[in-house]
C-alpha cells in the first residue's frame, strides 16, 4: 500500500488517552504515527504513516476481510464482487445506494452520496499531470483510453472536469464500467487501495484541487482536527453506513476470542486521538503506566519483556499484557539511483558495495533478530517464494575488494563520496547510517551521511535526489505482481520505483506475468525476472519484517496486519 517508509517505512505504535486508567472511556482510544503527515490526498498517499489516517476516512470499493488469512477481499462501497467479462477486460460494479460522505463546506449544506461518477473522477485526478500522483501506477498502460485523457487533459483543469476518460464510465447513476486494455488479475486488488476513494467533483472544484489535508470521505471517521506535525482527532461519523462485525473467522481468530462481538454494528469508537510521537522510551514508558494501549516493541526493549525462553516475562503478564506475532509483508532494501552517473552505470561498483555489507550483523544489530534475513526480492506468503532461493550477492570483504577494482576503483582510489540519505529522525536511522559507512569503509569506499526527516526523505524520493538509500515496501495486495511493479520502467518516481530501474528485458517479463494468474507459466516468468534483477543489482535487500505487539487486556478484537488498514472500526476498549 506504500512506501513503507516504511513505514518505515513507518511502523506505528499505539496509546490511550494519557490519562489515569480510571479516567479512561470504551470510546476513546488514542494511538501514534511515528513521523508527520505528509499528504492525506488519495491521489499521492502512498505510505503507511498517512494510510494509518487515510483508510479510517476514505473508503474503497472493497476491503479485506478482517479476520480470515489468507487474505480475501470483499465488498464495501461495492454491492457485490465485479462481473467480469469479456476474457478478464471488463469489470462491472455495482455501487451501493446511500452511502452519504462527510459533511464539508463543497456540499453547501446539502446531502451528499457516493455515485459511480466519483470513481471515475478519483482515477482522473491520478493522471493530472500537476498532481505528480504517485498511484498513476494503478491504471497507467492498462485502462483502455488513459493515455489518450492524460495527453488531452495535460496541465488543464478545466479539461480535467470535462474530458471523459473511454475505458472508465458510468452506465447509470449505481454502474461503474471499467475496460481494460488487456486481462490483469491483480487488478482487482486495486480497487481496495485508497487511490481509488471516491472523490465528489464538486469538492475537487471547490478546493481548486488541493486536498492535501482536505478530506471528503465516507469513513466511519471524520478528520475533526489536524495539525500534520503533531496530531490528527478523528470522530466517528454517525451517519455512517451499515457495517457489521464479522461473523466468522479463520481459527487464530477463534482461538483468541475475536468473534464475540460477531453481528454487532460498526464502529465500536467515539474518538480517536492520533499523535506524532518519534520517542521510542516514551512509548515504551507510556506503555508501562497503561497510558499506552498497544505497542510494536521496539527493537532495543526485547530484553525487558521477555524472559530467557523468549516468552513474556513475569512483569509483563502480571501487568495484564498480552502479546501477538505478526508475519509481515514489509520488506526491506537498499536502493541504488540507477540514473546516477556514479552508481546507475557501474554495476561492478553496485556489486562491491552488495558484497561489503554484512546483512546477517545487521540484522541481528538492527532488529534483535526478529527480521527474516532476505534471501530474495519476493516475501514469503506470496505465490513464487520459496525458502531455498538465493541471491548474487553475500559478504565477502575479499570478492568486493575484486568487484570494486573491476569497477575502476582499486582500493576505493579516485572513487567520489557515496552520498547516504537516512529516512527519518531516530537514533536507529542514524545508527544504521553508520554501520553501512563503518562496513563500506572496510573496503575503502567513502560514505557521506545525510540526515532528513521523512518529509524529506520523500520529496527526495520522489524527485530523484537520491544516491544510495534505505527502501522498503508493504505489500498493496498480496501478489508478487506488487513487487515486481517496484521496478518496472513506467513506474520511476514519483510512481514506486525510485531506483529509477530501467530494462527493456525485465520489462517485457513484467508485462507477460502481470497478466496471468498463479501457475508454472507465471512461475517461470517470475524466475526470469529475478535472475535479471540479481544481475543488474539495483538493490541489496535487506529483511523482511515480523511484528511483536504487546497490549493490555482492556484492548479488544484487536487483529494486527499490515495490509488491512482500516481496523479501527473493530476495536473495542473495555
Amino acid at each position: 500500500m506504500k512506501k513503507v517508509l516504511v513505514v518505515f517505512l513507518s511502523l506505528f505504535f499505539v496509546w490511550s488517552c494519557s490519562k489515569p486508567e480510571s479516567e479512561k472511556t470504551s470510546k476513546t482510544f488514542s494511538m501514534n504515527i511515528t513521523s508527520e503527515i505528509s499528504t492525506l490526498d488519495p491521489a499521492n498517499s502512498y505510505d503507511n504513516v498517512s494510510g494509518t489516517i487515510m483508510y479510517q476516512v476514505y473508503e474503497q470499493l472493497y476491503e479485506y476481510h478482517y479476520l480470515n488469512r489468507p487474505y480475501e477481499l470483499k465488498p464495501l462501497l461495492a454491492e457485490e464482487m465485479p462481473k467480469i467479462e469479456d476474457n478478464g477486460k471488463r469489470y462491472i460494479i455495482k455501487i451501493k445506494k446511500n452511502i452519504r460522505y462527510h459533511d464539508d463546506p463543497a456540499f453547501k449544506g446539502k446531502i451528499r452520496h457516493v455515485k459511480a461518477e466519483d470513481f471515475i473522477t478519483s482515477i482522473k485526478r491520478l493522471m493530472f499531470a500537476p498532481l505528480n500522483s504517485t498511484g498513476s501506477w494503478l491504471v497507467e498502460d492498462l485502462v483502455d483510453g488513459i493515455a489518450e485523457f492524460s495527453k488531452v487533459v495535460g496541465n488543464d483543469f478545466k479539461k480535467l472536469q470535462t474530458t471523459p476518460i473511454k475505458g472508465i464510465y458510468a452506465r447509470d447513476e449505481f454502474t461503474l464500467v471499467i475496460e481494460l486494455l488487456r486481462p490483469s488479475p491483480q487488478f482487482i486488488y486495486k480497487l481496495a487501495m485508497s487511490f481509488v476513494s471516491p472523490i465528489p467533483m464538486e469538492a475537487v472544484e471547490f478546493y481548486n484541487n488541493d486536498l492535501t489535508f482536505k478530506t471528503i470521505g465516507t469513513g466511519p471517521f471524520y478528520i475533526s482536527k489536524i495539525d500534520p506535525k503533531s496530531e490528527v482527532q478523528l470522530q466517528k461519523f454517525k451517519n455512517y453506513h451499515e457495517s457489521f462485525y464479522p461473523g466468522e473467522g479463520d481459527r487464530y481468530a477463534n482461538s483468541i476470542g475475536l468473534l464475540k462481538d460477531a453481528g454487532e454494528k460498526l464502529p465500536f469508537l467515539e474518538t480517536v486521538n492520533i499523535y506524532v510521537v518519534k520517542d521510542n522510551k516514551e512509548r515504551w514508558q507510556k506503555f508501562l503506566n497503561k497510558e499506552i494501549d498497544v505497542l510494536v516493541i521496539p527493537q532495543d526493549l526485547h530484553a525487558e519483556i521477555f524472559d530467557e525462553n523468549g516468552n513474556l516475562n513475569d512483569k509483563m503478564k502480571k501487568m495484564g499484557v498480552h502479546i501477538q506475532t505478526m508475519p509481515t509483508l514489509t520488506f526491506w532494501w537498499l536502493a541504488f539511483n540507477m540514473k546516477d552517473p556514479t552508481l546507475g552505470k557501474n554495476s561492478n561498483l553496485r556489486k562491491a558495495i552488495a558484497h561489503a555489507i554484512d546483512m546477517e550483523e545487521y540484522v541481528r544489530r538492527f532488529t534483535n533478530n526478529t527480521g527474516q534475513k532476505a534471501n530474495s526480492i519476493l516475501t514469503p506468503g506470496v505465490f513464487g517464494y520459496s525458502p531455498s532461493q538465493e541471491l548474487s550477492y553475500k559478504y565477502d570483504l575479499e570478492l568486493s575488494k575484486q568487484f570494486l577494482e573491476k569497477a575502476g576503483y582499486p582500493g576505493g582510489k579516485n572513487l567520489p563520496e557515496i552520498v547516504y540519505d537516512t529516512r527519518a529522525e531516530s537514533k536507529l536511522s542514524n545508527s544504521q547510517a553508520e554501520y553501512f559507512k563503518d562496513q563500506l569503509a572496510k573496503v575503502g569506499i567513502k560514505l557521506k551521511i545525510v540526515k532528513n526527516n521523512f518529509n524529506e526523505y520523500l520529496e527526495k524520493s520522489r524527485t530523484g535526489h537520491l544516491q544510495f538509500f534505505q527502501d522498503g515496501w508493504t505489500l498493496d495486495y498480496p501478489d508478487a505482481e506488487n513487487i515486481f511493479q517496484l521496478l518496472h520502467s513506467q513506474n520511476h518516481a514519483p510512481g514506486p520505483n525510485a531506483s529509477f530501474y530501467s530494462n527493456a528485458e525485465f520489462d517485457e517479463i513484467y508485462s507477460k506475468l502481470s497478466k496471468l494468474s498463479d501457475g508454472e507459466e507465471r512461475m517461470n516468468l517470475m524466475i526470469k525476472a529475478q535472475l535479471l534483477i540479481n544481475e543488474d543489482v539495483p538493490w541489496i535487500m535487506q529483511y523482511y519484517s515480523r511484528n511483536f505487539i504487546l497490549y493490555h487486556d482492556y484492548v479488544k478484537n484487536y487483529r494486527p496486519s499490515d495490509i488491512v488498514f482500516n481496523y479501527l472500526k473493530y476495536i473495542r476498549v473495555k
